[in-house]
């Protein structure tokens, strides 16, 4: 009891920094990849973990460390390319500014307390205390955050560097891209010549997703395995895929299957870690629904505020709700694009095929086919949706493939058909078919209808 209250004291007169880099429970999440170049390890702090590590709230202010263990393995000095990671980066420095103390929110939390429990006198005698610890607590925690960080030198032949990178906070799962860079042949001061260093494979982009715990992300309910029993998988060359995908549902439906929803207008073929790792830089997690999250979207939708994991309304295909949702924000929650994915017993080249639903949300409306009596407004082009999630797949560089084939079928702007909640929408009727990659590829484009 009396440590306690000399502890409350302390803190009230002084300002504590004690942050504890002693701190490994990320590593046990770490991934290590590595060629004949360099090895590359990669770890990712949770909020909790970036709290505890640098001593104050990092994941509040959006800032999330990402720790760096980098070998170089070639004949060459090789630089690493930071704007990869996160073009939106924090250097050290910055990010302990972000953190630092506010003096005079020090000198008023005094204020408070001290008026009701401290003569005048001592109050104002403790106000230098304030002000100097404060400041000293400020430069100790400028110093910690440069002795951990990545510094951004070339790593020479055979040499080592670690430290961590501060990225913007991401939940659920991380998508790190690693890109090393080997600096130019050097040129000899006594010689004036140009002297190679051997050479450098193009190929030295590293690609880690991490999973990150801060969310119960949706598809943590669902069994996978329960719905790939042994002998119901069927391996599909090309024709047979496509005439597979043509018979599948051509809209989700609601859960007593009574009512056609939206179309079910794409098709994802790649295993569940290709799958995550290749939405996850652009797109985020849902969470389940619960009353926290239910909460926490009321919250953003009244705020006209974003909420990147917000839950997603069930839609039912195969009898079931979505397996997986994923979703992309932009200035508030109630701008979005949602991505429904459903897994089906088909196989492609050995991978899973996932039959899948995305519309773009573009607004908020009335409805009495809700308990809330309200919806999110749909953009009735929902070929745009589709193919935006195409081109945005695309741009990352995670398509092996690409194609359409047929799926619910035309219907013009002037005789729309309707979702669930009575949205119009119209179509070409067509499917996107996407075979991911797990690295980086050059896209082929197959017409597959």
């Amino acid at each position: 009891m009396a440590h306690s209250i000399r502890n409350f004291l302390w803190r009230l007169i002084a300002t504590p920094y004690h942050p504890d880099a002693t701190l490994q429970s990320f590593v046990s999440r770490a991934q290590t990849q590595e060629n004949a170049n360099a090895q590359v390890t990669v770890a990712v702090l949770d909020a909790n973990e970036a709290h505890k590590f640098f001593g104050i709230p990092l994941a509040k202010r959006g800032i999330q460390p990402v720790r760096l263990h980098i070998v170089n393995r070639s004949k060459r000095p090789i630089r690493l390319l930071l704007v990869r990671i996160d073009p939106n980066y924090y250097t050290p420095l910055e990010a302990a500014a972000a953190n630092h103390f506010s003096i005079l929110k020090r000198l008023s939390t005094l204020s408070v307390f001290g008026w009701l429990f401290l003569p005048l006198l001592p109050l104002l005698l403790l106000i230098p205390v304030k002000l100097v610890t404060a400041y000293r607590a400020n430069r100790r925690m400028d110093d910690f955050f440069r002795s951990q960080a990545f510094h951004l030198r070339p790593i020479p032949p055979g040499g080592t560097a670690e430290g961590f990178v501060f990225t913007t906070f991401d939940a659920g799962t991380k998508v790190v891209n690693v890109c090393l860079h080997a600096t130019d042949d050097l040129l000899n001061a006594e010689t004036g010549q140009i002297e190679s260093h051997g050479t450098w494979d193009a190929d030295n982009d590293f690609t880690f997703s991490i999973a990150v715990p801060g969310i119960a992300a949706d598809y943590l309910r669902r069994d996978f395995a329960a719905l790939e029993p042994p002998g119901s998988l069927i391996e599909c060359d090309l024709p047979e895929l496509t005439k597979r995908l043509v018979d599948m549902p051509a809209t989700t439906t609601n859960a007593k299957a009574t009512h056609f929803g939206d179309p079910a207008n794409l098709v994802v073929i790649g295993d569940f870690e290709a799958l995550i790792g290749a939405f996850a830089a652009r797109w985020d997690e849902s969470e389940i629904i619960r009353f926290s999250t239910c909460w926490k979207t009321t919250r953003s939708f009244l705020l006209g505020s974003q909420y990147r994991y917000s839950p997603v309304s069930a839609l039912y295909l195969f009898g079931r709700s979505q397996d997986i949702a994923l979703q992309r924000s932009r200035r508030s929650i109630n701008e979005r694009l949602h991505l429904r994915l459903w897994l089906t017993p088909l196989r492609f080249q050995g991978k899973s095929v996932w039959v899948g639903q995305i519309s773009r949300d573009i607004g908020v409306r009335f409805t009495t086919k809700t308990w809330n009596l309200t919806t999110h407004r749909v953009d009735p082009d929902v070929d745009e949706a589709r193919d935006y999630v195409v081109e945005d797949l695309l741009h990352a560089g995670r398509v092996q493939g690409t194609g359409y084939v047929d799926g619910v079928g035309a219907c013009e702007s002037t005789a729309p058909r309707h979702n669930l909640t009575g949205d119009p929408y119209f179509t070409d009727g067509k499917r996107a078919v996407i075979v991911l990659s797990s690295t980086r590829v050059d896209p082929h484009f197959v017409a597959l209808s």
